[in-house]
């Protein structure tokens, strides 16, 4: 909320990007920004995939900056939280006036906020 309440809407993903780091360093949570994973098909490697952010090793951080969040963005997320094997995700859009954000959850993996 910070980082869209300073800056606003306009800007390019990398900006938000950069000042989100700057506020999860601060609040002292742990990360990874732009962590490549290799992705599969059918137990052969197919390519690689960086999510915009791994926090405290348990949670996917995927981020826009679109006028408005599209279905492709909502599966793109939910892919990231399953190949990365994590169990929850977040989706935030700070393109919008007023900053988007969707809870992805792995269907595959049950959340533990004590244990990863």
């Amino acid at each position: 909320m910070k980082v869209h309440n300073t800056l606003g809407s306009g800007f390019q993903e990398v900006i938000y990007q950069r000042c989100l780091a700057i506020e999860l360093e601060r609040a002292g949570l742990t990360f990874a920004r732009e962590q490549s994973h290799v992705i599969y098909y059918e137990g052969i490697e197919v390519g690689t995939r960086r999510a915009d952010f791994i926090v405290d090793d348990r949670v996917v951080v995927e981020l826009k900056a679109m006028i408005d969040l599209a279905d492709v963005h909502l599966a793109q997320a939910k892919n990231y939280v399953v190949a990365y094997n994590k169990p929850i995700g977040l989706l935030i859009n700070f393109g919008a006036k007023s900053l988007q954000f969707k809870k992805i959850y792995n269907t595959n993996k049950k959340f533990n906020p004590t244990n990863p």
